[in-house]
């Protein structure tokens, strides 16, 4: 294993994966929680692109960062699709990647039109968020400036029949693009995408599993006295500050412990248990 190249290691692992045997690779007797590559990763070829930008052997003191190692993967897993494969869908999260936290993708946005060159090359677009809305006009309100920009770009002939989706609410609400539609949006029925999976999910399970969410977010308010109300939602629950006078805004480990104790007591009770559920800040 010492003589093997980290990459070598992972093309194993990869067709491995393809013959169905990956319980046989040498990544997953090392690391038996490995999950499944979906893409081939060209280490070497990004760790000699990033150390091009960031210098990161020629540096003396500080060992390479997380934020290194992140743009490294970024960088193999990027390198290996448009080099191996032909892409045909991109997907992208929106805050904090799109857009700043809370903010929304505006007109003069740099990202808008990479998008639409990515469009105009027939691969298809998907937005995937947490942002969970039943009303389409919510997510045009976020999302403004693309949808605008395909419209237009659709009036212009630029593209012709654009595919562009919006899988929000952590895969409970389907949008897609409608050049016809107010919003350019156009709600997608959720019985004709759901899984074979999602489908034996009872709605009794999961408001039972929400309660007991909703119950475990109570106790951390009360014990950390946070400035905060609960939210819910028909498939999500979560909380919002409090504004005014002498309230205080959440700190990182504040919500970091509440997302821990409250996925701890999720997952412990029953629903928790039938109902495949995500905790996050």
């Amino acid at each position: 294993m010492s003589s093997a190249k980290p990459e070598d290691v992972l093309t194993k692992q990869v067709t491995h994966q393809r013959r169905g045997t990956h319980g046989r690779s040498k990544l997953k007797l090392l690391v038996p929680s490995v999950g499944v590559f979906f893409t081939p990763l060209l280490l070497e070829q990004a760790f000699n692109f990033q150390d091009e930008r960031r210098r990161i052997s020629s540096r003396r003191f500080v060992p390479p960062s997380f934020n290194d190692i992140r743009l490294i993967l970024n960088s193999a897993q990027l390198l290996g699709l448009v080099r191996n494969e032909r892409i045909q869908l991109v997907t992208f999260d929106g805050d904090v990647t799109l857009y700043d936290d809370g903010e929304s993708l505006s007109d003069e946005n740099p990202v808008i039109p990479r998008i639409l060159r990515l469009l105009r090359q027939g691969i298809h677009i998907g937005i995937v968020t947490a942002a969970g809305y039943t009303d389409a006009s919510r997510y045009y309100d976020r999302l403004r400036g693309l949808l605008d920009a395909v419209a237009s770009a659709i009036t212009d002939q630029e593209v012709e029949d654009p595919r562009v989706i919006i899988l929000g609410g952590e895969s409970n609400y389907l949008f897609e693009f409608d050049f016809h539609s107010e919003t350019f949006l156009r709600h997608v029925p959720r019985k004709t995408w759901m899984l074979d999976e999602m489908r034996e999910w009872q709605e009794e399970d999961i408001q039972s599993l929400l309660d007991v969410a909703e119950g475990a977010l109570g106790e951390c308010i009360n014990n950390m006295q946070l400035s905060a109300e609960i939210l819910r939602k028909d498939r999500a629950v979560g909380i919002i500050p409090v504004a005014g006078p002498g309230k205080q805004k959440f700190t990182r480990e504040q919500l970091e412990e509440t997302v821990l104790v409250t996925q701890q007591i999720v997952e412990l009770s029953g629903p928790g248990k039938k109902i495949p559920f995500c905790a996050f800040n």
